[in-house]
């Protein structure tokens, strides 16, 4: 909504007024939605799998901006932004009247397309059903951060976890990262991507036969 402010100057003895309207500015950007994205995709997206660094990666696995977190454990899987926000209502309703912060580490920007039942092979991809969220394993979904007790948070996130799809587990900050489903306790990344054993460049002796009786 605009704004009118008077401007006046003086002219020929006389002030001269006029209603200027301005437009209020805001230097804080337009909070987006975590269970939809901005925009429609331009081309149906394909079912695939979560994006992991080569080699395994970190990224997303610990706790970073708030105390408590619920981390994916048992398998990458697509979840849809419906199960998503039942897992959001529960923490919220759980904590109602309590003082704290959600974060959310994922947001669900990939369109899953269904055709209709009995429909042949061929016929495209189908039309449009609703939003989901590839999700990794290891991968932290909820963070919270308040003046909660460490149980409370523990129940809340017990809740979230039997609305959505797998297995999952309650972290604190400072809990060592993952790589894969493999816990960097006591074990570095570079130990990880070491090789297991060292291969041999040089060709390996026949063996002879054994004779059979």
């Amino acid at each position: 909504m605009n704004s009118i402010f008077p401007q006046c100057w003086p002219r020929a003895g006389q002030i001269s007024c006029r209603q200027v309207a301005l437009r209020p500015f805001s230097s804080s950007s337009r909070q987006q939605s975590w269970l939809q994205p901005k925009r429609q995709e331009a081309r149906p997206s394909r079912k695939g799998r979560p994006r992991v660094g080569t080699g395994g990666s970190t990224r997303g696995t610990t706790v970073a901006w708030g105390d408590y977190g619920l981390r994916l454990k048992d398998h990458h899987r697509r979840i849809s932004a419906a199960q998503l926000k039942n897992g959001e209502d529960v923490i919220r309703r759980r904590l109602r009247g309590m003082v704290f912060r959600l974060y959310t580490r994922i947001s669900a920007n990939i369109g899953v397309y269904t055709s209709g039942n009995e429909v042949r092979m061929g016929k495209g991809k189908g039309s449009f059903d609703y939003w989901a969220a590839r999700v990794p394993v290891s991968r932290i979904i909820f963070e919270l951060k308040g003046d909660l007790h460490e149980q409370v948070a523990r129940d809340a996130f017990r809740l979230a976890g039997n609305k959505l799809p797998g297995v999952y587990e309650f972290v604190k900050k400072g809990d060592p990262a993952v790589m894969g489903i493999t816990k960097l306790e006591g074990v570095t990344e570079e130990e990880l991507r070491r090789p297991r054993r060292k291969v041999s460049l040089e060709p390996t002796p026949p063996q002879p036969l054994s004779a059979t009786t």
